[in-house]
């Protein structure tokens, strides 16, 4: 089991914590996205901790090349990203097309 996973499990799931007891009976969408967000990066640190995990704590790439962009030592990951190579181009490409970029 791996420090930094348990770490960011610990994290995620005290951030979806404060979020879900801080909404209203009504939450506004982004608030809800938020939750969900942090809901996602527990679940997949909380999957990167069981045995035989791939490097990328990714469920669907578990095995899948690892972002270089985000390792141990480099940038924090956004919320709700992981260091799945595949997801996080996937997400750096629609970004860029909600930005108008091509």
């Amino acid at each position: 089991m791996s420090y930094a996973n348990l770490r960011e499990l610990q994290s995620a799931l005290t951030t979806a914590s404060d979020i879900a007891f801080s909404l209203d009976a009504a939450p506004a969408p982004h608030e809800a996205d938020q939750l969900v967000d942090a809901l996602r990066r527990a679940l997949t640190a909380a999957g990167s901790l069981r045995a035989g995990a791939g490097a990328t704590g990714c469920a669907e790439h578990p095995r899948g090349p690892v972002d270089p962009l985000y390792g141990d030592d480099k940038d924090p990951l956004p919320p709700g990203w992981g260091r799945c190579l595949l997801c996080n181009d996937r997400r750096r490409r629609a970004g860029a097309q909600r930005r108008g970029w091509r």
